[in-house]
C-alpha cells in the first residue's frame, strides 16, 4: 500500500492506514476459523473418550488434528501459488467447519479421526493461505503492528473459546458445540469474496524445501521453535505438575501465560515498526528460559505465576518479531512459505516439547524438568547469533558515494 507524500509538518509523522477494508473481512475470516478451532480443542478429547476409547482415544483424537494441521502447512504454500489466497482460504474454512457437524452423527473413533484429519488440514489452509494474504494487507511499515493486532484477534479467541467449550458441553451438550463450530467458520467465508485475489508474481514462487534451505527464514524458524517447546509444555503440563489442590493456581497462570503474551506481541509489533524486530529474538528467547527456570518450583505459587508472566512475555515477543522477519526477507510470491515455515514451527515446537518433556519428567520429576528445559532453550541463541551476522549490513566502503548510506536492514539480500 503505497503512501502519498506531503509537504506541511504533518509530513513527517505520516503513515499509512492500517485498518483497511480488506483487513477487518480477514480478521472476521480470523474470528470465524480460530473461535472454530478452540472451541473443539479440547471438547473433542472429552468426546472421544466418552466413546469408551479413554485417555488412547482422546490423544489419538488431538494426534491426528495436529498431524494434519502439520501435514497441511507443508502442502499450503503449493495451493496457495496454483490456485490464489481467496479459494486456499475458502477451502481451509469450510474443512474448518463442516466436518464439526458430522461429529454428531457418530461417537466412533475412526469417525472422530476422520473429522480431526479434516479440519487439521482445514486450520492449516486457513493459517497459512490467509496468513500470506495478511501480509499482503498490511502495510510494510507498519508489518510489526499489523501482524499483532491479528495476532490479538487470534490470541483472544484462545483464551475464550478454550474455556468456552468445555463449558458448553456440560452445560448445553455436545451437540450444541459442534453446531456452533461448524457455523462460525462457514459464516465467514462470504468474507472471502472481499479479499483481494492474489497477484501474479514477477518471479518463481518460493518453495517448502527451498524454505528450509534459506538461512534468512530457517534460523528465526528455529529459534521461535524452541520458544514453542514451552508453550506445548506449559499447556500439557502445568496442569500436572501443580498440587492437584491447587486447580485454582493453575487456571490463573494459564490465563496470566495468555494475557501476557497478547499484550506482548502487541508492544513488540509497535516496538519492531520503530527499531526493528531482529533485536526483539534474544530478548525474547531469554525471557521463555527464564520464565521455564522460574517455574521449576512448582509448589510456590509465587514461582509459577511469575514464571508464566516471564514466558508469557517472552513468547508473546518472539511470535511477533520472528514472523515479521520472516516476512520482511522475502518477497510477496514467499508470503506463503513464510507463513508456513512460521506456522510448522509454532506446532510442530509444541507437539515435541510435549514429548521430550513428558520423556523428561518421567525420570527426573517435574521440577527438575522446567529448569532443565529452561536451560536447554538457551541453545537456540546459537541460530539467533548466526542470524543475528547475517543480517548485520555489509560495512560501508571508503567510496561509498554520500547520500547513499548504509541503513541497517533485517532483510538478506
Amino acid at each position: 500500500m503505497a503512501i502519498r507524500k506531503r509537504s506541511g509538518p504533518g509530513a513527517r509523522n505520516s503513515r499509512p492506514s492500517l485498518l483497511t477494508w480488506p483487513l477487518i473481512l480477514r480478521l472476521v475470516t480470523i474470528v470465524g476459523a480460530s473461535a472454530s478451532f478452540f472451541l473443539l480443542l479440547s471438547v473433542v478429547p472429552l468426546y472421544a473418550e466418552g466413546s469408551g476409547g479413554g485417555d488412547g482415544a482422546a490423544g489419538l483424537s488431538t494426534s491426528a488434528l495436529m498431524l494434519a494441521t502439520v501435514c497441511g502447512e507443508l502442502a499450503a504454500p503449493r495451493l496457495t501459488a496454483r490456485y490464489g489466497y481467496r479459494l486456499v482460504l475458502a477451502t481451509g474454512l469450510v474443512l474448518l467447519g463442516a466436518p464439526s457437524l458430522l461429529l454428531t452423527m457418530s461417537q466412533s473413533m475412526g469417525w472422530v479421526v476422520a473429522v480431526c484429519l479434516a479440519r487439521g488440514a482445514g486450520f492449516a489452509l486457513t493459517v497459512v493461505g490467509g496468513g500470506a494474504l495478511t501480509a499482503v494487507l498490511i502495510p510494510p511499515e507498519r508489518r510489526g503492528e499489523g501482524l499483532a493486532l491479528v495476532g490479538v484477534v487470534s490470541g483472544a479467541q484462545s483464551v475464550v473459546a478454550l474455556p468456552l467449550g468445555v463449558w458448553l458441553a456440560q452445560h448445553a451438550g455436545y451437540t450444541a458445540v459442534f453446531v456452533i463450530a461448524a457455523v462460525l467458520p462457514l459464516a465467514t467465508v462470504p468474507a472471502v469474496a472481499g479479499l483481494p485475489r492474489r497477484e501474479r508474481a514477477a518471479r518463481k514462487p518460493l518453495g517448502m524445501v527451498e524454505g528450509f534451505r534459506t538461512p534468512a527464514l530457517a534460523l528465526p524458524a528455529a529459534v521461535f521453535a524452541t520458544t514453542a517447546l514451552g508453550a506445548g509444555i506449559i499447556a500439557t503440563f502445568l496442569p500436572l505438575a501443580v498440587p492437584p489442590d491447587r486447580a485454582g493456581l493453575v487456571s490463573a497462570a494459564l490465563f496470566l501465560q495468555a494475557a501476557t503474551a497478547i499484550g506482548a506481541r502487541w508492544v513488540a509489533g509497535r516496538y519492531g515498526d520503530r527499531h526493528g524486530p531482529a533485536g526483539l529474538v534474544v530478548p525474547g528467547l531469554l525471557l521463555c528460559a527464564g520464565g521455564m527456570l522460574a517455574t521449576a518450583p512448582t509448589g510456590s505459587a509465587a514461582a509459577v505465576l511469575v514464571g508464566m508472566a516471564l514466558f508469557g512475555t517472552g513468547f508473546g515477543i518472539a511470535q511477533n518479531a520472528t514472523q515479521t522477519l520472516m516476512y520482511a526477507r522475502v518477497p510477496p510470491s514467499g508470503y506463503g512459505v513464510a507463513s508456513a515455515l512460521w506456522n510448522f514451527a509454532y506446532d510442530a515446537g509444541m507437539g515435541l516439547g510435549a514429548v521430550f518433556f513428558g520423556l523428561l519428567s518421567a525420570g527426573t520429576g517435574y521440577s527438575v524438568a522446567f529448569a532443565a528445559t529452561g536451560a536447554l532453550m538457551t541453545a537456540a541463541l546459537v541460530p539467533a547469533w548466526f542470524d543475528h551476522r547475517m543480517s548485520r549490513p555489509p560495512t560501508p566502503e571508503p567510496e561509498t558515494p554520500s547520500g547513499a548510506a548504509d541503513r541497517p536492514t533485517d532483510s538478506h539480500t
